[in-house]
């Protein structure tokens, strides 16, 4: 081995200093893990709602959880986890589902109070699940979104002791009081709930 390979040159000895002064702001981001320590759901993506968006609790000791809550978003799934991030939708759900995969991004930690079933009481006592997708398009509803949708929900009842049947696994529409149409007569409630079970 020569001595130019042995000791780094001088320009690149500078070159390391010049960087090592150049405040961390300027340099390139690097792309931080979405992932928490820990999430819920072992499978989901951390995707953070904004605070002002959801209830702090510390469930199920402050409120007990007794239903999953079935939405369609209405928005595809980006536009969605926007619309959880900004501070003055006022609103959120636990769980985006997306069509194409069944990738999952878990926006408010189950122990806080989501807000997305319009209606305090159920807000307080479920967990909220959106769909990527609109109620009049069916052709979102795919193989892996409802695979990956009923494996999660699975996942919550056995958490929470929840029964996997029609009256504790719900649609938005089922909400008292809901203006909401979601998931809408696409939604094969049938399958979702056989998959739920099989998991």
């Amino acid at each position: 081995m020569d001595q130019a390979s042995r000791f780094p040159s001088r320009r690149r000895l500078l070159q390391g200093a010049a960087l090592a002064a150049v405040p961390a702001a300027l340099l390139p981001a690097t792309r931080a893990t979405a992932r928490p320590r820990a999430v819920d759901y072992p499978l989901a993506e951390w995707v953070p709602a904004s605070t002002s968006n959801y209830t702090a609790a510390n469930r199920p000791a402050t409120y007990p959880v007794d239903y999953v809550i079935v939405h369609v978003t209405q928005e595809t799934f980006a536009d969605t986890l926007a619309i959880f991030q900004n501070s003055a939708k006022k609103v959120s759900a636990h769980y985006v589902v997306r069509s194409r995969d069944g990738h999952i991004a878990q926006c408010v930690r189950e122990r806080n109070v989501g807000w997305h079933a319009g209606n305090w009481d159920y807000n307080t006592r479920s967990i909220g699940i959106e769909h990527e997708g609109w109620v009049d398009k069916p052709e979102y509803f795919t193989d892996a979104m409802y695979e990956q949708s009923a494996l999660l929900t699975s996942a919550i009842c056995d958490r929470y002791d929840i029964p996997k049947d029609r009256k504790h696994i719900l649609g938005h529409v089922e909400v008292p009081g809901a203006d909401h149409t979601d998931p809408g007569p696409h939604w094969d409630w049938t399958r979702y709930v056989r998959l739920v079970n099989s998991a």
